[in-house]
């Protein structure tokens, strides 16, 4: 898109219908060839400004981009960038479903990559300070436009009412060119996207910063001070993701920044007890007769350890034990805001400890935990459990991999991301691999790994069927994956 040529769209998208709307057709066209390279019939322009003028109220003016397979006038179906003037305030610039249904774009509509994208979008926006709402499924033709969405963009309810099922994406579009210039470049770069669209060699770059801006909100950085202050405040904290994401990296950076070093780290699995955890009875072998003396657990452990300094203990793969027999009364402990002061939470214990039954969280005392979401034998953390920890999803980090210079590792774990970011149901979102499987100090250390470590773990998500019908996208990765690991 020339700089003209956008300056001038959306200097008029700005002004509503009070804009000189002579030519806007052709500007629409003109906007959009100049920026992707596009064939004679890769889109169609509509101007429907004119409804305005008619004599029926129901008449909602409108322009924009449409499916090419639809007529040249009237309904048409199928995914549509267009905005909404009124002629005082401006334009709601939004994504529609056109009122023929979903043909001839069923394919983009229901693919979940285009559903993320578009949340993507809106977080994006909305980090800039522009009002913008998304319905959660495009393809949601039975939901209408929330009442609270419609009392946000009041102005535009004429629109929002005619098209309250078929909208699923707006934004209101600023007053100052500028930033309604952005905004218009987002939501046509996303839809280039979606349509396969390619810029032109001047605007490449842009549009690439564009995507990789998206890209980057689908996979979101978390930071050690994000972890730490969220600590501090819930006291609780299960880190959640995919091997290889670096959860327990992270855990132990957390406790070696914000600690400074003062923690223990413990291990999770299906062997631990409640007398491992919180307190049992171990047999004495100092002793000269077999007696049994009170062991205090990790828990406790790791209270008195508290009682001098913060001290931060970190369970590793908490979701491979049975949370409900290794907690068990302890869980009623497990409460962030009842922890220390006068009516702090205590339970009995089984044992007394050091003449003590009784046993409280002190307040120097913070728990975070690592959680293996791809494990698909493991049970789920039950509600009771789930409700007292903050949860934090941890997922494979881009810039990490970009950031060693090989561009092999990078481009191939685009190529896995974008097949499950584009395929993938929710549940199986979970399950892209993480960076570590990306990472080596050459290239040939890269391809050993590759071979050895990524292949098998592809290998057993093709057998599992983990993308359904999506499968043959991953396997062709997959083939890739084994080609150029294979290469001398």
């Amino acid at each position: 898109m020339s700089t003209d040529s956008l300056d001038a769209l959306a200097g008029l998208i700005s002004k509503g219908l009070a804009a000189n709307d002579n030519g806007l057709k052709k500007l629409i066209e003109e906007a959009v060839r100049g920026r992707y390279r596009l064939n004679d019939k890769a889109f169609q322009a509509r101007d429907a400004y004119g409804l305005a003028r008619g004599d029926s109220e129901d008449k909602v003016p409108w322009a924009g981009v449409i499916n090419p397979e639809n007529p040249v006038s009237g309904p048409y179906g199928g995914t549509s960038l267009v905005w909404f003037p009124t002629k005082e305030n401006g334009s709601l610039l939004s994504l529609v479903v056109g009122t023929r249904g979903l043909a001839p774009d069923e394919g983009i509509l229901t693919r979940p990559g285009h559903r993320r994208r578009v949340a993507a979008l809106r977080r994006l926006l909305s980090g800039k300070g522009i009002e913008v709402w998304t319905k959660p499924d495009p393809a949601s033709l039975g939901v209408e436009v929330p009442d609270s969405v419609l009392r946000k963009f009041d102005e535009f309810s004429p629109s929002l009412r005619r098209y309250g099922r078929e909208l699923y994406c707006l934004a209101r579009v600023p007053e100052d060119v500028q930033k309604a210039r952005e905004v218009l470049q987002a939501f046509l770069d996303l839809y280039a996207v979606e349509r396969g669209w390619q810029p032109l060699a001047s605007f490449r770059r842009d549009f690439e910063a564009f995507a990789s801006e998206l890209r980057a909100d689908l996979f979101p950085r978390v930071s050690s001070s994000d972890v730490s202050e969220l600590l501090r405040e819930r006291r609780f904290v299960i880190l959640q993701g995919p091997p290889g994401t670096g959860k327990t990296r992270l855990a132990d950076e957390v406790k070696a920044t914000a600690f400074s070093g003062n923690g223990m780290t413990v291990q999770f699995h299906p062997a631990i007890t409640y007398e491992d955890f919180v307190v049992g009875l171990a047999p004495d072998a100092a002793h000269e007769q077999l007696r049994f003396g009170v062991r205090r657990g990790w828990l406790l452990e790791a209270a008195e350890a508290a009682e001098r300094n913060p001290f931060l203990l970190v369970i590793d793969e908490v979701n491979r034990a049975d949370l409900g027999k290794v907690l068990g009364e302890a869980i009623y402990l497990f409460e962030p805001r009842e922890v220390g002061g006068p009516a702090a939470r205590s339970v009995r214990l089984p044992h007394a400890v050091n003449g003590r039954a009784s046993f409280s969280l002190p307040v120097g005392l913070f728990v975070l935990a690592t959680m293996n979401t791809a494990d698909r034998s493991i049970a789920t953390i039950d509600l009771a459990i789930r409700r007292r920890f903050a949860f934090v999803t941890i997922p494979p980090d881009r810039t990490v991999i970009d950031r060693q210079g090989l561009g092999l590792a990078t481009d191939l774990f685009d190529r896995i991301s974008d097949v499950f970011v584009e395929h993938a149901p929710d549940e199986a979102l979970d399950l892209l691999p993480g960076h570590a499987y990306f990472l080596a100090p050459g290239e040939s250390e890269l391809k050993k790994r590759l071979r050895y470590e990524l292949l098998p773990l592809l290998d057993e998500y093709l057998r599992q069927g983990v993308l359904g019908p999506a499968g043959a996208e991953l396997h062709a990765v997959r083939d890739s994956v084994a080609d150029v690991s294979a290469a001398d």
